[in-house]
């Protein structure tokens, strides 16, 4: 245990030991499994000085998806410090290892080989790593061993997915690499994306119980914090402008609170809004009273007016739609049934090269909010609930519902989502792909439809297969309900750190 320092004491112990005339080197690394690659290439990490120390990556960073990493960042430092060729090890505070090598000064930084090429590393990290070592004086240098990999040695040994998941699994990695994955979704980026939708406002506040009122039959709770959250077709934006370069959102705001000074900020710098204001209303806002411990929603409260848009606000909007959705390779349609999206609107997007339909059942607009407004479609994503009430049909089979639904709206691709039972994707020429859950723990369900379907919208359009959707649009589900709402979107990054995970 004495070998186990924080970053300050390692820093301070490093720079006596330069001054003493040692040549210090420095290890990064998660190292969620120790195996004989990882000490081999210690081994040799050390004989390129007189000091070795690692550094790890604390969970909180591990960017690998749910489920990891499988062993916390103290045990996997114990471990390391376990090891006769390392002298300290540390846990790190940052998410990689730029601020660790500013701060800590080695005189040689380590790297495996599969990091020598540049264009190789999905992160991007290398780059970064190479010029903050160099900035204090050190080197940056490749071990050349024997390699393992420690994610493919866990979800060997040490899977985090029940047995049909694990075995599904394998049969997708036979026909697809984790490169082969990266690359079809790195190829989405240069897809123009126009968005259209119900703007929401989610919020959450958080209070704790107190006990029901001795003089009336409520339950008392005391007010803790709250907490925005851009919402609706916004968060779909955010979703797909970490995918596609260009992204334009249309919609609607109240005119009597339109909240678009807040709507502005959350929107992502490569999202060009194009604002519509109806005046006699407020721009929708959801008020959920969440219990933060277990992020238990108690109570919710509704600011909408969810009546059709104003006829000449209705009539300026749809020209616009008109006169623009053919310029996009994909138009999305976010319909939350909350009286943005009606036949007038419906018919000014005909000149969609691609179209993209989510029409959502919720509190507000039950039964009432159907798929089927819509006259045609190339793509659709529900759930299956929203699939059995467009289709009138409660207990049928899912398969043949997709199929008539297909039918009906002349639409070829359509997902169905179906929460811990996984998703459905259906292919006119290919036929149907069911895809298991990869979530582990769940911190929040709110958005992770919306999540699916602004990662799988491109991936349609741009015409890859049922199997590479159902399994993407899963794969960014299960990163979304790790997250609070609408907090963060799902980003490329962590989305093929994790892809990379599963498939190894």
């Amino acid at each position: 245990m004495k070998k186990i320092l924080s970053i300050q004491q390692l820093a301070e112990k490093v720079a006596d030991l330069k001054k003493s005339g040692k040549t210090v080197v420095l290890c990064h690394g998660v190292f969620d499994l120790m195996h004989p690659g990882h000490i081999r290439h210690l081994q040799t990490a050390k004989k390129e000085g007189d000091i070795l120390v690692v550094t790890v990556t604390p969970d909180r960073y591990v960017n690998k998806g749910p489920g990891r990493p499988v062993f916390s960042e103290n045990l996997r430092a114990e471990t390391l410090a376990a090891l006769g060729a390392v002298d300290y090890a540390a846990v790190n505070e940052w998410p990689n290892a730029v601020e660790t090598l500013k701060t800590v000064k080695p005189s040689v930084y380590i790297k495996g080989s599969d990091y020598a090429a540049p264009d190789q590393d999905i992160t991007g990290g290398i780059a970064l790593e190479k010029e903050a070592v160099e900035s204090v004086g050190g080197q940056l240098r490749f071990t050349n061993d024997i390699q393992f990999s420690s994610t493919a040695l866990l979800n060997r040994f040490f899977g985090t997915f029940p047995e049909p998941t694990r075995q599904w699994l394998q049969d997708f990695r036979a026909r697809h690499s984790p490169d082969s994955v990266i690359d079809a979704m790195r190829a989405l980026k240069k897809l123009r994306v126009l968005v259209v939708g119900d703007v929401i406002v989610d919020e959450y506040h958080y209070c704790s119980g107190l006990g029901k009122s001795p003089k009336d039959n409520i339950i008392t709770t005391r007010y803790l914090g709250e907490e925005r959250f851009a919402g609706g077709a916004l968060a779909c934006a955010n979703h797909l402008a970490g995918f596609c370069e260009e992204v334009t959102l249309v919609t609607c705001l109240g005119g009597m609170q339109t909240h678009e000074d807040y709507i502005r900020l959350n929107l992502k710098p490569n999202i060009r809004p194009e604002f519509f204001v109806r005046p006699d209303t407020c721009t929708v806002v959801k008020r959920r009273f969440v219990e933060p411990v277990f992020l238990t929603k108690l109570f919710e409260v509704a600011f909408l007016d969810d009546r059709p848009l104003p006829d000449d606000v209705c009539a300026g909007m749809a020209a616009h739609l008109e006169r623009i959705a053919g310029d996009y390779d994909l138009v999305l349609v976010s319909d939350f049934g909350h009286g943005l999206v009606d036949e007038r609107i419906i018919g000014a997007l005909k000149n969609a090269r691609f179209l993209t339909v989510n029409a959502q059942s919720n509190s507000a607009n039950h039964g009432y909010n159907l798929v089927t407004k819509y006259h045609k479609a190339d793509y659709i994503c529900i759930d299956e609930p929203e699939l059995r009430l467009a289709s009138h049909d409660k207990y049928g089979d899912i398969h043949a519902l997709i199929k008539g639904l297909s039918q009906k709206l002349d639409c070829p691709c359509i997902s169905i989502t179906r929460g811990h039972l996984g998703a459905i994707t259906y292919r006119r020429e290919l036929g149907f792909f069911e895809t298991p859950v990869f979530s582990g723990k769940i911190v929040d369900r709110v958005g992770a439809g919306d999540s699916y379907l602004s990662v799988t919208a491109p991936m349609a359009a741009a015409g890859l297969t049922p199997d590479l959707i159902g399994f993407t649009g899963n794969a960014a589900a299960a990163i979304k309900v790790g997250i609070v709402c609408n907090k963060q979107s799902v980003e490329p990054l962590p989305l093929f750190r994790f892809i990379n995970t599963l498939l190894k």
